[in-house]
C-alpha cells in the first residue's frame, strides 16, 4: 500500500497586516500570554502534564456539538474556513467571471453546494442514472466496470487502487492494489466483542437499511439487502490483515506482471477495470496483500450477483451522501459522525460547503489564498527553522553511541539530501480540464473526483515529477514522502495561536514549528518504516545488520511504552500500529529542543511571562497538541488510526526526556515518571 506519513495540523493562521511577515501588536507590549492563561493550577505537572498545560482552556471552551473535538485544530479550521468562505462568497457573487477561470469554478461549486432548495428537490434522483446502471448489471464483468466507475467518482469498493512512485524504483510510477472495500473504519469493527463494537455493528445494520430505503427499496428488501451486505463485508474483513500488520513496506511490496495478476484472480477481469479507469496498457502491478485478492476472487463467485449490486449501490451513495439532499446527508451523518465519533449535530451548511470546496478545488483555492492571505516571507522563515533542525539532527547522528560509522555516513547522506518544500508550489497543477458549473452540486463533486482520478492515472508510464505537492498552502498539515525523501510544510503552518500579529518567542517557534513539524517529519525518514528507504527514495536496506538489530530493539521499547497507555474506558493504545508516529514525535521534540538551545533566548535565559526558556519550550509543545476529543472519537482513532490521541502525543515523548523531568521537578512516584531504564532513547 502506497502511503505518505501525514502529520496532523498544529497551528492557527491569522491574517497578518503590514509588509513584513511579523508585525508588532499595536498598543504596547503583550499583557497576557497563552502559555500562562491555559494552565490549570489544580493539576500537578507530574500527574498529567497535558491537562496541567491545557486544562483551563478546555474548561472554558467545551467541545461544540457540531465537532468531534475542540482546541487548536478546531481553531485552525475555523480560521481557514472564514478565509476560504470570503474567497467562495466573493467568487459566487461575480456575474461576469470568465468561464474556466479559477473564480468561476470556485463560485459555481460553492453556489451549488449552498442551494439547499434545489438539492432537496432533486434528492436521490441526482444518482438515478448511476443506480439504474448498477441495476442493469448482468454478470461479473458488469460488476468490474461499475466498481471502476465508483473508484473514479465516489469511493473505493472492493480494494484500494492508486498510481504513484514505485517504492523500489522511485523515478518511475507504478500501479498499487491493496486490501480495502469496507464501509466501517477497520476490520476490527466487524469482529470485536466489546459493547462499543456491538452497538456500532447494530447501528450499522440500521444505517444500511435506511440507505437502501432511500435508494428506493421497500422495508423487507432493504432489510435483506442490509443483512446480506453485512455478511459480504464481514467476509471481506476476515481476509484483511490487521492494520498494524500492513505497516512494513517490504511485506506490502509484491510486484507481479499483469498476466500473473489476471491468473491469480480469474473471476475479476482486470483488463476491464484498468481500461475503465483510463489505463490502456499495464505491464506490472504492486500488490499489497496477495492473500486478500485471492480471497476476494472466491467471494466474487460465492456471493450472489444481487449482493454485489447492492454493495456497489451502497458504496456509490456512501461516497456522495454528504453532497446530496438533507435526508441522505443526515442519514450518513447520523452513523459516520454521531455513532462513530460522538458528534451531536451537523456543521452549518456554509462550513460544510467551504470545506468541500477547499478539498475539491484545492489548488484553485490555493492560488487565490496565496495571493490574498499568505504572509510574505513565509518560505524564508520556514526554511530558516527547517535548516536549524537539520543541523542539530546531523549533530545527533554523528554522536550516536549505538550506530556504526558505516551506517552513520549513509544516514547523514540521506539527511543532507532531504528536500524541504515549504510555503506553496512554484508550479501549480493545470485544472483547466475540470468542468464546474451551476447545474448540480453532487455532479460537480463527481467531476472533481474524476479529474483527480484522471490526473493520477495519467502519471503511469511517465517519469516522476519530484516538484509536485500533495497538499495545498492553506492545509494545516505536513508530510514526509519516503519515495521522494522530502518533507512538505504548507505555508499556513507559520503562525502560532495566541501570538497573532507578533512574532512568538523562539521557545514556541522551536517546539511547535521546529519540533512538532520539521523535526517530526524529518524523523519519519528514520522511523521504523522510513528508515527502509535510502537517500534516493528507494526501498533498500542501507543499515548494517548489527545497527538494524540495535535500532529495532529501541523501537520495541516505544511500542511497549504506548501499549501501556489507556486512551478511553479500558481501550489501550496500539503501540505497534502507532510506533512510526510515536517515534517521529519523540525525535521531533528532541531535535526542536536541541535547536532551541542554540538560540539567544535560551543562552541568555530570558524570562517571559514568568516562565524560563525550558518551561516555555515544553508548555509550547503541549500547546501544539491542545486538543480535547470526544470519547467516541478517541475510541475510533485507537482502532483505526496510526496516530496516538493528542494527549499521549504530549505525555509520551516528554516522559522520555530527562530535560522535562528536571524542568518540572518530576519525581519517582509521579504518574509522569518513567525509570531511566525504560525511557526510549533513539536519536
Amino acid at each position: 500500500m502506497k502511503t505518505y506519513f501525514l502529520f496532523s495540523a498544529l497551528i492557527v493562521l491569522f491574517a497578518l497586516t503590514g509588509s513584513s511577515l511579523f508585525s508588532q501588536t499595536q498598543g504596547g507590549p503583550r499583557t497576557t500570554d497563552a502559555l500562562v492563561t491555559h494552565i490549570d493550577s489544580t493539576v500537578r505537572p507530574g500527574d498529567d502534564f497535558f491537562l496541567f498545560a491545557n486544562g483551563k482552556w478546555f474548561k472554558e471552551n467545551p467541545i461544540p456539538p457540531s465537532e468531534q473535538n475542540n482546541g487548536l485544530w478546531q481553531m485552525i479550521q475555523d480560521t481557514i474556513n472564514a478565509q476560504i468562505r470570503t474567497i467562495c462568497e466573493s467568487s459566487a457573487a461575480l456575474t461576469n467571471a470568465e468561464k474556466g477561470s479559477n473564480k468561476q469554478k470556485i463560485g459555481d461549486f460553492f453556489y451549488t453546494g449552498m442551494d439547499s432548495v434545489t438539492l432537496n428537490k432533486k434528492a436521490i434522483s441526482e444518482l438515478k442514472s448511476d443506480v439504474d446502471m448498477i441495476d442493469g448489471i448482468k454478470d461479473m464483468k458488469g460488476v468490474v466496470k461499475a466498481a471502476a466507475y465508483i473508484h473514479i467518482v465516489a469511493g473505493s469498493p472492493l480494494f484500494g487502487f492508486s498510481v504513484g512512485q514505485d517504492d523500489k524504483i522511485s523515478s518511475k510510477n507504478a500501479i498499487f492494489i491493496w486490501q480495502g472495500g469496507l464501509s466501517l473504519p477497520d476490520r476490527n469493527y466487524y469482529f470485536d466483542t466489546d459493547s462499543r463494537a456491538l452497538t456500532i455493528r447494530q447501528k450499522f445494520l440500521t444505517h444500511l437499511h435506511n440507505i437502501f430505503t432511500i435508494i428506493g427499496y421497500n422495508s423487507v428488501k432493504a432489510r435483506n439487502a442490509a443483512d446480506n451486505m453485512m455478511k459480504l463485508e464481514t467476509a471481506i474483513a476476515k481476509t484483511c490483515r490487521k492494520r498494524e500488520d500492513t505497516r512494513d513496506p517490504l511485506k506490502n511490496y509484491n510486484k507481479i506482471s499483469f498476466k500473473q495478476l489476471s491468473a491469480w484472480t480469474p473471476n475479476f477481469d482486470w483488463s476491464i477495470f484498468t481500461k475503465s479507469v483510463g489505463l490502456n496498457f499495464v505491464d506490472t502491478v504492486v500488490v499489497g496483500q496477495p492473500e486478500f485478492l485471492a480471497a476476494l476472487n472466491g467471494y466474487l463467485m460465492s456471493f450472489p450477483l444481487d449482493d454485489w449490486k447492492d454493495y456497489l449501490k451502497f458504496h456509490l451513495v456512501r461516497g456522495l451522501a454528504r453532497f446530496m439532499d438533507d435526508k441522505t446527508y443526515l442519514e450518513s451523518f447520523s452513523f459516520y459522525s454521531t455513532t462513530l465519533r460522538g458528534v451531536k449535530e451537523p456543521k452549518p451548511r456554509w462550513k460544510r460547503v467551504v470545506e468541500q470546496t477547499g478539498g475539491a478545488l484545492g489548488e484553485l483555492i490555493g492560488q487565490v489564498y496565496v495571493a490574498e492571505y499568505l504572509p510574505k516571507r513565509t518560505k524564508e522563515k520556514l526554511l530558516e527553522i527547517g535548516n536549524a533542525i537539520k543541523e542539530v539532527y546531523a549533530e545527533r547522528i554523528r554522536n550516536l553511541d549505538w550506530m556504526s560509522d558505516v551506517t552513520k555516513e549513509k544516514a547523514l547522506k540521506k539527511l543532507s539530501t532531504i528536500i524541504m518544500k515549504v510555503g506553496y508550489p512554484d508550479k501549480w497543477k493545470d485544472l483547466s480540464g475540470m468542468q464546474i458549473d451551476r447545474s448540480s452540486y453532487v455532479r460537480n463533486v463527481m467531476r472533481a473526483n474524476k479529474w483527480r482520478s484522471d490526473y493520477m492515472v495519467s502519471k503511469y508510464g511517465k517519469p516522476v515529477d519530484r516538484t509536485e505537492w500533495a497538499m495545498e498552502p492553506q492545509t494545516y498539515n505536513a508530510y514526509y514522502n519516503p519515495s521522494n525523501n522530502e518533507i512538505v510544510v504548507p505555508g499556513c503552518n507559520i503562525i502560532i495561536s495566541g501570538y497573532e500579529r507578533t512574532l512568538a518567542d523562539d521557545a514556541l517557534l522551536y517546539s511547535v514549528i521546529g519540533g512538532s513539524t520539521f523535526g517530526h517529519e524529518i524523523t519519519h525518514g528514520f522511523d521504523d518504516q522510513g528508515s527502509k528507504y535510502d537517500d534516493q527514495g528507494n526501498l533498500n536496506n542501507w543499515w548494517t545488520s548489527e545497527d538494524s538489530t540495535k535500532f529495532y530493539t529501541k523501537t520495541k521499547m516505544i511500542v511497549r511504552q504506548f501499549n501501556e497507555y489507556i486512551a478511553v474506558d479500558s481501550l489501550h493504545i496500539n503501540g505497534e500500529l502507532t510506533q512510526g508516529e510515536n517515534i517521529a514525535d519523540l525525535g521531533g521534540i528532541m531535535m526542536g529542543y536541541e535547536a532551541f538551545k542554540k538560540t539567544s533566548q535560551y543562552k541568555n535565559y530570558e524570562i517571559i511571562a514568568g516562565l524560563d526558556p525550558d518551561q516555555r519550550f515544553f508548555l509550547g509543545y503541549a500547546l501544539a497538541w491542545m486538543v480535547n476529543e470526544r470519547p467516541e472519537a478517541i475510541a475510533n482513532q485507537v482502532k483505526s488510526n496510526e496516530h496516538s490521541p493528542a494527549k499521549f502525543r504530549v505525555i509520551g515523548p516528554l516522559m522520555d526526556m530527562p530535560e522535562f523531568y528536571r524542568t518540572f521537578g518530576i519525581k519517582t512516584g509521579d504518574a509522569m515518571w518513567r525509570a531511566d531504564s525504560v525511557r526510549v532513547k533513539i536519536w
